[in-house]
């Protein structure tokens, strides 16, 4: 219900293009990005960004978010 954790916030969406799919930095097509979340068997599953507030936002690779760390501060 914490609205900074909210996916209802857009700084939590997919539909902000830093969190976006659509995003190369986020795209599985980058062989360089440094945000990807793997499985055990190494396989990429999704990836993370790091909202402005701090919020630590997980998302599969078709933009869906599938989790979240709230923020640290």
């Amino acid at each position: 219900m914490n609205y900074q954790n909210s996916p209802m916030n857009y700084e939590n969406s997919s539909m902000n293009y830093n969190n976006s799919p659509m995003n190369y930095h986020n795209s599985p097509m980058n062989y360089n990005s440094n945000n990807g979340v793997y499985d055990n068997s190494g396989k990429r599953i999704g990836y993370e960004v790091t909202a402005p507030s701090g919020v630590t936002n997980v998302f599969d690779n078709n933009g869906n978010r599938i989790g979240y760390s709230p923020s640290k501060r």
